[in-house]
């Protein structure tokens, strides 16, 4: 059984009251909640973690190592700069898709760069909440078509 990893970055926390406009009104609660039952149908493992401070993710990046199979991550504005936390994702050699819930490349130009894209098996942005559940999926269907057995 497969074992996903699912990672939320800074601010991840406030979803549902942090810019609706711009993230909609789910929770990370309900987004948790959404993934551990679509785990469940597709008989996957799934760990969750969020943390405002990058050192507490890239401990948890780490200790990722070996024990899980791929990483489900929204770095959330570590995306745009934080070389520290590619490193680490790099250095653990495990499959990643990054998940974005607004669309990063319709935003301020900032946004636009992500220093985790190279990194990923692939990124989707700007589904809301469904862009987890999406990334899920084409992680685990990656996954499965990667598993040696």
């Amino acid at each position: 059984m497969s074992h996903i990893l699912v990672l939320n970055g800074p601010n991840l926390n406030m979803l549902g009251i942090r810019e609706p406009g711009v993230y909609g009104t789910d929770t990370l609660a309900s987004i948790e909640s959404r993934l551990s039952g679509k785990a469940e149908q597709l008989g996957v493992q799934v760990s969750f973690f969020q943390t405002n401070h990058e050192g507490e993710m890239i401990d948890r990046i780490h200790s990722a190592y070996g024990n899980v199979d791929g990483i489900l991550i929204n770095p959330g504005a570590w995306t745009h700069y934080s070389y520290a936390l590619r490193d680490a994702l790099s250095t653990v050699g495990l499959p990643i898709v990054e998940v974005h819930m607004s669309n990063i490349h319709k935003r301020e130009a900032f946004r636009h760069v992500s220093v985790i894209s190279a990194i990923a098996v692939g990124q989707i942005a700007g589904f809301g909440a469904n862009s987890y559940l999406l990334g899920f999926d084409a992680l685990a269907s990656h996954l499965k078509q990667t598993d040696p057995v």
